[in-house]
């Protein structure tokens, strides 16, 4: 029955829901969750799409990995090394001579220490070795006469089934030897690449970075330019803290262990030293090296006395460089630290412990910078390369000198253009004459 017909016969027409009913029918489901639930499906599938995008770039740098490497220790270095060519070139000495000049220095600077620490480790290894056999023959006394009473036959034992042990997995240890020497074949090939991506950041970084921000769009150039400086600062000012850090330590640990006669308390700084640049994990591994060593060269009373000493410098560390120097740096909670650590050594291992907190502290110094718009009011930001006042009078004499250069090219391709025209037409000349004649 139609409505007319229904109206006709006084029937009244069934009643049609509204636009609003019809819309609180359709998202009844919706509306029956609660809004916290409904937030975090939001965020959930977002982070899930962050997450998933961050696992394939990590995957796809995987067989890049050692260019990476390689072009972010480049990067660290010349955040270091910067301020050397700098001070070279306000000095008006030539942005190349003034770049050899600092990574020169430096290779002959780094070549020279490691030369120290290979002669202290000869010395102190004859020295460690002789408190070694006459630790070894204390274990042995110690073994039979103790509580286990092991025989001497039981001991031998022992040692032949740990030789057949090694004997018999050879092809394990030979597939570890190649990996090792693999292993050194791409880390010679990471430093060459270093040392040459190290040329032009000192050289020209400026200039590479201007021309990664020309790829972005026109309207976001300025933020993007504006981020990366902020970021590139904040990325220096963490490797010149963190040499500092590693100086205090390795100084610290290094004194210590000399004063309480501990071998090769010199090549012992300069590991600690090393290990200082992956905060937190690397104080407590080359702590407990100086405490291990210092066990086996003179006994548990003097490796109690260089644990107090590595927890004293380590306490030094953490209440006051950390927070007052450090902390000012980066703007990293240490709970922070620890955790990127942690993630970026277990994804990563070393390498991921050694650059997640500076990662860390570009990434926070760059969300800041543009959550806040800081670009808008930022008076900082070039466009082009930085150059000194004598820098820039020399290249204004250069261009003029190329420029008068090309007039004169140009004045004497004219002359022999007109010399040419002029041959060509008394050649024309003698021709007609000759059909003339």
């Amino acid at each position: 029955m139609t409505s007319t017909q229904a109206s006709s016969s006084g029937i009244p027409p069934a009643s049609q829901p509204s636009g609003a009913e019809a819309v609180d029918h359709r998202g009844q489901g919706t509306r029956d969750v609660p809004f916290g639930i409904i937030t975090a499906a939001a965020w959930s599938w977002r982070v899930l799409i962050v997450l998933v995008m961050a696992g394939v770039i990590v995957w796809l740098a995987r067989p890049i990995s050692t260019v990476i490497i390689s072009v972010a220790v480049a990067a660290l270095l010349a955040g270091l090394l910067f301020p050397l060519v700098r001070w070279l070139r306000k000095r008006k000495v030539n942005a190349g001579i003034a770049t050899a000049i600092t990574e020169l220095g430096a290779i002959v600077a780094v070549m020279g220490l490691l030369t120290l620490v290979g002669q202290q480790l000869v010395v102190g290894f004859s020295e460690l070795s002789d408190q070694a056999v006459a630790g070894y023959q204390q274990l042995m006394t110690w073994l039979s006469e103790g509580p286990l009473h092991l025989s001497v036959d039981q001991v031998d034992n022992a040692l032949n089934s740990l030789i057949e042990t090694a004997r018999n997995n050879s092809q394990q240890l030979l597939s570890g030897a190649a990996a090792v020497g693999s292993t050194a074949g791409e880390v010679g090939a990471g430093l060459l690449i270093t040392l040459f991506t190290l040329i032009f950041f000192l050289l020209e970084g400026e200039r590479i970075w201007l021309f990664v921000v020309k790829m972005f769009p026109r309207n976001a150039r300025r933020a993007v330019n504006g981020a990366g400086r902020r970021g590139w600062n904040s990325l220096v000012s963490y490797a010149r803290i963190q040499v500092f850090v590693a100086f205090v330590d390795a100084v610290g640990i290094g004194l210590a262990a000399f004063f309480l006669g501990v071998p090769l308390a010199f090549p012992l700084g300069v590991l600690v030293f090393l290990g200082s640049f992956i905060p937190v994990i690397g104080a407590v591994a080359t702590g407990a090296v100086a405490v291990l060593l210092a066990l086996v060269a003179n006994g548990p009373v003097n490796a109690l006395l260089m644990l107090l000493m590595v927890l004293l410098v380590q306490q030094i560390e953490s209440h006051i460089l950390q927070p007052l120097v450090m902390g000012k740096a980066v703007s990293l909670h240490p709970l922070a630290v620890v955790l990127a650590v942690a993630l970026g050594s277990m994804v990563l291992g070393i390498v991921g412990a050694l650059f997640a907190v500076p990662v860390m502290a570009v990434l926070n110094t760059v969300v800041r910078y543009l959550a806040g718009r800081q670009w808008e009011h930022d008076t900082q930001i070039r466009t082009e390369p930085f150059k000194y006042p004598w820098e820039i009078a020399k290249a204004s004499r250069k261009s003029a000198a190329q420029r008068v250069k090309e007039r004169i090219s140009r004045d004497s391709k004219d002359d022999e253009d007109q010399a040419s025209q002029q041959a060509d037409d008394a050649d024309t000349g003698s021709v007609r004459a000759t059909s003339r004649d």
